[in-house]
């Protein structure tokens, strides 16, 4: 299984042998094998090009999620044995996975109790850099996140937008007020290592008809953003759940029109299947919390 599946992935004989470290005789050999065992060729070969049957592209779809489930399994085993333990340290950003946290923690550590689970928040000011540097070993963050080292887990959470004011704001006790009528206004910047796209998309810097809003003083936390809104210094849209979690006397919230809703989902570094049973452990219990919950919670 293997062998084919490695070949469907490299179509050539030579890579296939070298990362297999086998004789290219013993991978033809041994596709000839389950091709004789299946009744029916599972490769077109010619002396220029080698490619997937409509039979072995079927047989790869579903021979694939299988296999690395096995791998999984085995590493997973493995670790046992070997009595994995230690730290887990999960970071979060503002309410991190919400309603979903404390159903999640408890999973974890009925199936992993031998490792301690230790939270830490991040801040606007470099949301990526604690995860990047072994700080943190998963993070819950708002997305959008498009890192070529990082990868996106479940989604856990999907929130509303809200636009955070002064009280005595113009715009203070409307219903809903809408980004196109924020031309003119002061949003926030950011400090340090936020990725623009990720700051551009929580705090746009035009209106959908492309009019400038303005951005003045940087932040680097949800703290900072508050204070400087309650006093005078400028207005933010935010995730709805800030309003629970950081609301202080002088700041209101109004519904943002005509901005998508932001989704919180669970980050992790790229690594090799089994490299870190705790990662992929709480990754596995993420996924099975959000499932039972019928998706990612609404705020």
């Amino acid at each position: 299984m293997e062998t084919f599946l490695t070949l469907a992935e490299e179509l050539h004989f030579g890579r296939t042998a070298e990362r297999l470290l086998l004789s290219q005789a013993r991978v033809s050999q041994t596709v000839k094998k389950l091709e004789r065992k299946i009744g029916a060729p599972l490769f077109e070969r010619t002396s220029r090009v080698v490619r997937l049957s409509p039979l072995g592209r079927q047989l790869y779809d579903d021979l694939a999620p299988l296999h690395k489930e096995m791998e999984a399994a085995v590493a997973r085993a493995k670790n046992v044995a070997r009595g994995v333990g230690g730290e887990l340290n999960v970071g979060f950003l503002g309410a991190g996975a919400g309603t979903l946290t404390a159903p999640i923690l408890t999973l974890f550590r009925e199936r992993s109790p031998g490792v301690e689970v230790r939270m830490r928040e991040t801040q606007y000011q470099d949301p990526l850099g604690a995860l990047r540097g072994g700080e943190i070993d998963v993070l819950f963050t708002c997305l959008p996140v498009q890192e070529p080292d990082l990868a996106v887990g479940p989604v856990v959470i999907n929130e509303p937008r809200l636009l955070a004011m002064p009280v005595g704001h113009p715009l203070a006790g409307r219903t809903s007020v809408s980004l196109e009528e924020l031309a003119g206004e002061t949003f926030f910047g950011v400090v340090n290592g936020a990725p623009a796209y990720w700051w551009d998309f929580h705090v746009p810097p035009r209106t959908p008809s492309g009019r400038e809003i303005r951005r003045g003083q940087a932040v680097a936390s949800f703290q900072e953003l508050m204070t400087l809104i309650a006093a005078g210094q400028g207005i933010s849209p935010v995730v709805a759940s800030v309003e629970k979690y950081y609301a202080r006397p002088g700041v209101t919230f109004v519904p943002l029109d005509d901005v998508p809703s932001a989704e919180v989902a669970l980050i992790h570094r790229l690594v090799g299947v089994g490299a870190d049973a705790r990662v992929e452990g709480f990754v596995r219990v993420v996924r099975d919390v959000v499932g039972a919950n019928g998706g990612p919670a609404a705020y």
